[in-house]
Parts: C-alpha cells; structure tokens; sequence
C-alpha cells in the first residue's frame, strides 16, 4: 500500500494511488500555464529525441521571458500536449515539469481546499 504523501503547510495528504485511476484530471480542464525551466526542456527534448531548439518550436510558447507547454482542445476545455487522449496517462511522465510533480501541493490550494479536492480523487483532508 503505498503512503500518503504530506507537504508542510498544507491542510490535507495525497494518496498517489488514485493516479491510477483518475483519467489524468490534473492535465486537462481551464486552461493555464503549464512553465518549464531550461533544463525540463532539454530533458524533455532529449526523451522525445529532437533537439531543443525544434522541441521549443513545436511544443511551447514563449510568454514574455518565460515558456509553458502548449495545450490542445479536450472535452470543451484543454489538456496539455502531452496528455494522451486515449490511455489518459502523461506522455512523458518521467521527465514532465516541476510545476506537474509538485501537483497538488501548489501554494494556491492552501487556501482554496474545495478546488483541489473537486480536481484530484487523492486528496484526503486533514
């Protein structure tokens, strides 16, 4: 059974088990920023086998000094590139971004708990 997973500061607890079953509901919805750094692009690049230059070209946009992955059309809203439509699952989970591995431990949810909770089926509160 695997452990929930706690983060300082916050008022609830993860279950990483209901990943399995939640159809990527983290991925997709409004839509957002989604920002990765310089080494989170070479990684990702290099899992994708393209260089980094034709990587930023064809799967990110530039907003300001800053880029964040593209998102395409889902279910009337958007999901991230990434986000296989049919297995509901991450494309390139192993290497995806900081911002995604931090999920749902974003320091916007302490304080808006029923967004998170109505997001993601692994939160238990506290």
């Amino acid at each position: 059974m695997a452990k929930l997973m706690h983060c300082e500061g916050y008022p609830y607890a993860f279950d990483p088990k209901a990943c399995q079953s939640c159809s990527g509901k983290c991925c997709v919805g409004e839509s957002g920023y989604i920002w990765v750094t310089q080494e989170e692009i070479s990684a990702i690049a290099e899992k994708l086998s393209l260089t980094k230059e034709a990587f930023i070209n064809d799967y990110l946009l530039k907003i300001r000094y800053r880029f964040t992955i593209k998102e395409i059309m889902y279910e009337g809203g958007y999901g991230c590139v990434f986000f296989d439509m049919e297995k509901k699952m991450c494309r390139i989970y192993d290497v995806r971004p900081s911002q995604c591995r931090t999920f749902p431990f974003w320091e916007y949810f302490k304080e808006n708990i029923d967004e998170v909770v109505a997001e993601c089926p692994g939160i238990i509160r506290l």
